[in-house]
C-alpha cells in the first residue's frame, strides 16, 4: 500500500467529511453539520486535515490550535483502511502542524468506549490522563 496522501480540507469537501465521519467515526459531534464544518474551514483553514488514496477520502483529523492548547479530535480512518498506518500520518501531521504554531502538548477526545481508538492512540504515543474529567455546556444559539 502506498503512503496516503494528505491534505488541508476546502469547502468543497464539507459534504464527502461528514458522510465519511457517518461511516467510519465512532460517535457524534454537536458539530457534525455542513454549518459547523464550514465555521472550522473558515476559522481555520489548516485544521481540519484529510488522508487521501487513490483519491479516495481514507481518513480525517482536526488539528486545532487556540494559541494555548493543541487539541486533536475526529481522528477516524475507514473501516477498510485501519491498521495501515493512516491514523499515525494523520497524527504526524497534525503534530508537525502544532510544532510549527508553538504547541507544546497534544490533547486528545477518545471515547471511553472505543477501545480500537484507544489502540491507534496508544501506538502513537498517547496515553490517557485520568486525573482529568471533560466538562461540558451545550450553547444555545
Amino acid at each position: 500500500m502506498s503512503d496516503p496522501g494528505i491534505r488541508h480540507a476546502v469547502p468543497a469537501d464539507i459534504d464527502a467529511v461528514l458522510a465519511f465521519w457517518a461511516e467510519a467515526a465512532e460517535g457524534t459531534s454537536i458539530s457534525d453539520d455542513h454549518a459547523g464544518v464550514a465555521r472550522l474551514i473558515e476559522r481555520d483553514p489548516e485544521a481540519l486535515l484529510l488522508a487521501e488514496l487513490d483519491g479516495m477520502l481514507v481518513g480525517t483529523v482536526i488539528a486545532g490550535f487556540d494559541g494555548w492548547r493543541c487539541s486533536a479530535y475526529r481522528l477516524a480512518v475507514h473501516p477498510g483502511h485501519r491498521r495501515r498506518g493512516i491514523s499515525r500520518a494523520l497524527l504526524a501531521a497534525a503534530e508537525a502542524r502544532f510544532a510549527a504554531l508553538g504547541g507544546r502538548r497534544v490533547d486528545a477526545m477518545v471515547l471511553v468506549r472505543n477501545e480500537s481508538a484507544h489502540h491507534a492512540w496508544n501506538a502513537a504515543g498517547y496515553g490517557p490522563e485520568e486525573k482529568w474529567r471533560r466538562w461540558v455546556k451545550p450553547l444555545d444559539g
